[in-house]
């Protein structure tokens, strides 16, 4: 089984997911290479051509521009250069280091180069922010998207009050730079009264909070090894949203994990023409299992995060 010691890389390689228009599936798909050392720049070799790479998983490569990561609809951007092959962590520290229900925790990430934690570590900005920190309580039941921002000390810190006590993972999306993404992924317990545990078993396609309403369609139903067309449509009041606003460069983010908290991605739609009420996504499951599926959009000034279940058959 994966374990998140490993870098994003892996974890991209067990659960993959792109982006597409809203009316239809992107027939765009990118060439997935493992990355070589190849001619330098300026030989005769390279001049037949460049190298366009995912931001967040440059095994991603193509030698075409203006075609999209397969995995998180970004656009391939032009590099001819091969990642550091260099590996990562994170070190996370909690102050205080039992945190509790209801009382301040500083969060505190420090990216370090696994075989020298002195040297320091520069993150690239990835979708207007360098590191993207989601809080998920063990159940999943919760789902958090925080931003530490960068301290004096080097670290990138952030303020939270955890509602209720009990189980928690933290995921943490980075981008060291000229590396490849990376992905941190801590437990956490929370003493004081825990949060009541919520078991998901069935498809919940549909969610409904605050007047808005969304609901979650495949092409067909899911299944491993198989690419699937997604689409969530967002109401309010029964109409149609069609003035959706970015949030984060994006008309919204999907973060997907697993029931286990062992599989996770952070998926981006690609640009569209229109701004709803329709956000559509390619997505594909290498691994069977029940995930819950979280969508975060912008309207009206105010962040809404809705929530689905879904079940990948074998």
């Amino acid at each position: 089984m994966f374990r998140f010691s490993l870098p994003l890389l892996a974890a991209a390689s067990l659960l993959a997911a792109s982006s597409c228009s809203s009316d239809s599936a992107s027939d765009t798909t990118a060439a997935v290479t493992t990355p070589t050392a190849g001619p330098a720049a300026g030989t005769a070799e390279h001049a037949g051509g460049h190298t366009y790479s995912c931001p967040m998983h440059p095994e991603v490569t193509s030698t075409k521009d203006g075609e999209t990561c397969p995995k998180c609809g970004m656009k391939l951007e032009h590099t001819d250069q091969v990642a550091n092959g260099k590996s990562y962590r994170m070190q996370f520290e909690a102050a205080p280091r039992q945190p509790r229900a209801g009382q301040p925790t500083r969060l505190a990430f420090t990216p370090q180069q696994a075989d020298d934690a002195a040297v320091p570590v520069p993150l690239d900005v990835v979708h207007e922010k360098k590191i993207h920190l989601i809080i998920v309580s063990k159940d999943l039941s919760q789902f958090y998207h925080e931003h530490p921002e960068y301290t004096a000390q080097g670290s990138y810190e952030a303020q939270y009050t955890f509602a209720k006590g009990g189980e928690y993972v933290l995921f943490q999306d980075y981008t060291p730079t000229g590396a490849g993404h990376q992905l941190g992924r801590q437990p956490l317990t929370v003493q004081g009264p825990a949060y009541a545990p919520v078991k998901f078993r069935t498809d919940n396609m549909t969610w409904k909070k605050d007047g808005y309403a969304a609901t979650l369609a495949f092409d067909k139903a899911p299944a491993v090894g198989q690419p699937l067309a997604m689409k969530i449509n967002i109401t309010k009041s029964g109409q149609p949203v069609t003035d959706l606003e970015n949030y984060l460069g994006a008309l919204g983010h999907v973060v997907v994990i697993s029931e286990d908290t062992e599989q996770y991605l952070h998926v981006h739609p690609t640009a569209q023409a229109d701004k709803g009420p329709a956000i559509g996504f390619n997505t594909s499951f290498e691994k069977p299992g029940l995930y819950r599926v979280f969508l975060q959009f912008n309207h009206a000034g105010r962040i809404h995060t809705s929530d689905f279940t879904i079940n990948v058959k074998a």
